[in-house]
């Protein structure tokens, strides 16, 4: 006889562009139950309750106090305000990436959610890629992993950059895929769109065992494009994150063929496809968030390593406005 599980009272703040994906996968989870959502724009917060079935409140205070978790998806520059916020009502938290604008903020809301015993995951969905979680099972030793993450502009995107908006999902899987601390990183960009964010930028990581890692992102694009390259012993690996495919790439040969009028080139491999099994990696996201809170189960990124994703992005961000000036 299978145990009834308890549903975990959830809801939503900022139903804004991502906020709707995370009010539309948790009304599907048989898990929770979605108390009711908070939105600025009252008049987008009551349309959106209507079509999901919930309640829509009129202050925030007033849904904090109605639910055991909340998904934060407000604009990045009032992360700290509400987390902290929510976490003084005793609400588990899920809080989408990036953490905070500041690492003193990140580091204060760890703390408190440690002192008031709850859950804080930050939103980084890419690790629920049902590619990325394969990774960890094939990635041993990396010698080196390039990362490239492009997308056409986005005029939505206004309190962040590049690095902050995309390169920061590659940057958490390469910091937790590479197991060596890192001892340097440096950074490079260029401001396209306006003077305040950049829109595009390449980080270069080097680790303790020698280990190099390259992200390359760009939100000034004209085609989409998510991949991660790993090189290590006897094997290549090629992830695609869009599709969530794997090729791994063996016993790999080159052969050159000389004529009078040229010379060929050909290099041979054996090609593993990996088979993934699909899913929602923002309902993965969400049932994990569950299970920490109901089951104890152990967070999948330790919180020391959120940190240390937040103080490399923003330290790159640093650099790169360094070197324009």
């Amino acid at each position: 006889m299978s145990v009834k599980k308890p549903k975990l009272k959830m809801g939503i703040l900022g139903v804004g562009h991502m906020g709707q994906y995370h009010l539309n996968v948790v009304s599907s989870m048989n898990t929770h139950e979605m108390v009711g959502i908070y939105e600025e724009n009252q008049d987008r917060s009551l349309e959106l309750a209507a079509k999901f079935e919930t309640k829509s409140f009129s202050s925030i205070e007033d849904l904090l106090e109605n639910v055991d978790a909340v998904t934060i998806a407000v604009p990045t520059f009032l992360h700290y305000q509400i987390a902290k916020k929510a976490l003084e009502y005793d609400c588990h938290v899920l809080l989408e990436k990036p953490m905070t604008q500041k690492l003193e903020e990140a580091i204060e809301l760890q703390k408190l959610a440690k002192d008031k015993k709850k859950i804080l995951q930050v939103g980084h969905v890419e690790r629920f890629n049902g590619a990325v979680m394969e990774l960890q099972k094939i990635v041993t030793d990396p010698y080196f992993i390039e990362a490239r993450r492009f997308a056409p502009y986005n005029p939505r995107i206004k309190d962040s950059g590049v690095i902050l908006d995309m390169l920061i999902h590659d940057l958490d899987i390469v910091l937790n895929l590479v197991t060596s601390p890192v001892v340097n990183f440096s950074a490079m960009g260029r401001f396209i769109k306006g003077p305040d964010y950049e829109d595009i930028a390449s980080i270069q990581i080097c680790f303790e065992n020698e280990s190099v890692a390259t992200l390359i992102g760009s939100r000034v694009s004209q085609n989409k494009e998510r991949i991660m390259n790993i090189t290590q012993d006897k094997s290549y690996i090629l992830l695609n994150y869009a599709n969530q495919d794997i090729e791994i790439h063996r016993q790999a040969s080159t052969a050159f063929l000389t004529t009078r009028e040229e010379i060929k080139y050909s290099q041979e491999s054996f090609v593993e496809k990996l088979y993934v099994h699909k899913d929602n990696p923002l309902k993965s996201q969400h049932q994990h968030f569950y299970e920490c809170i109901t089951e104890n189960a152990i967070p999948l990124v330790p919180e020391e390593k959120d940190i240390e994703t937040l103080k490399i992005a923003l330290k790159s961000i640093e650099q790169i406005k360094a070197n324009r000036k």
